[in-house]
């Protein structure tokens, strides 16, 4: 398949974005990568920031093999809509959960609702956050270092805290950290920041886990350069036309690059493999 390799000047000025509204829209599916399956039969799968980007990808991705979805977003409703329109398509279950999950109390309510529809909790996919650019560390704002810090890290803690009430062994969670918690980025510290704590969480947790018996696997995909509604709204017009062109393949991923990964670590192909991480990134080699 063909995929863009540059993108035309695009800004939106709402944060973190709607995909309805990018040029070209990422691309979510296609068959070569989104073969059905019964690979994940039956299980119930929670995605936060599941209304866009990779977050709808590993949806449409899990409900081909068989999963029923509960998607937690902001308050991007249309692109909500949309992403449990085509999982219904699917055939399979899909709920929709708006709210912040930098409130504990939120988190806890999307748990209890999921056990009340669904009754049991198979995968928690921690993929939801935030990004805002900054130049000068001098200037970045202290409300916007606690919403990416609330959004990126509360979010996954919270959530994974109360989830933990209802997995069992064979369940697993998987966190969507990023190539700068392994690079950085100077105009993304904080966001860097918040990525690095999702790596230390995933690797410390997994452990915890596997030491406990309790058969429960923690992993992570760190994504490089994709497609993305947080990009246009993120950067601005120039560098939006040029994400993904440093990378070494040339180009940006899309999010149905990354769905896969997150299939195969939700499976029983990974049932030995727990504190790792999968690299998405056009080939920047990394350590860890």
């Amino acid at each position: 398949m063909n995929f863009p390799t540059s993108f035309p000047k695009q800004h939106q000025n709402k944060h973190p974005g709607f995909e309805y509204e990018m040029n070209p829209t990422p691309i979510y599916d296609d068959p070569t990568y989104n073969k059905k399956g019964n690979t994940l039969n039956n299980k119930v799968a929670i995605i936060t920031g599941g209304d866009s980007g990779i977050g709808r990808a590993v949806a449409i991705a899990y409900a081909n093999q068989g999963a029923d979805l509960v998607i937690v977003y902001y308050n991007e409703h249309k692109d909500a809509e949309e992403t449990k329109k085509l999982v219904d398509a699917i055939g399979r279950k899909c709920t929709l959960i708006s709210g912040d999950i930098g409130d504990v109390n939120f988190c806890k309510s999307v748990i209890e609702k999921t056990m009340s529809e669904y009754g049991k909790i198979d995968i928690l996919v921690n993929n939801a956050a935030v990004q805002y650019e900054c130049t000068d560390i001098k200037q970045l704002p202290d409300d916007q270092f606690d919403r990416t810090f609330k959004t990126n890290v509360y979010g996954a803690f919270y959530m994974t805290k109360a989830a933990m009430n209802h997995l069992k062994s064979g369940g697993c969670i998987i966190n969507t950290t990023s190539v700068v918690a392994y690079l950085g980025n100077e105009t993304l510290i904080d966001y860097s920041m918040t990525k690095g704590a999702l790596v230390a969480f995933t690797r410390s947790l997994s452990t915890a886990l596997a030491k406990g018996k309790t058969g429960i696997r923690v992993n992570a995909v760190a994504p490089g350069p994709i497609w993305t509604p947080l990009i246009p709204s993120c950067f601005d017009e120039t560098k939006t036309s040029e994400h993904g062109s440093k990378a070494p393949m040339g180009r940006a991923g899309q999010p149905v690059e990354c769905a896969g990964a997150y299939v195969f670590l939700a499976s029983e192909c990974a049932s030995y493999i727990t504190g790792q991480t999968i690299h998405i990134n056009g080939g920047e080699i990394v350590n860890g």
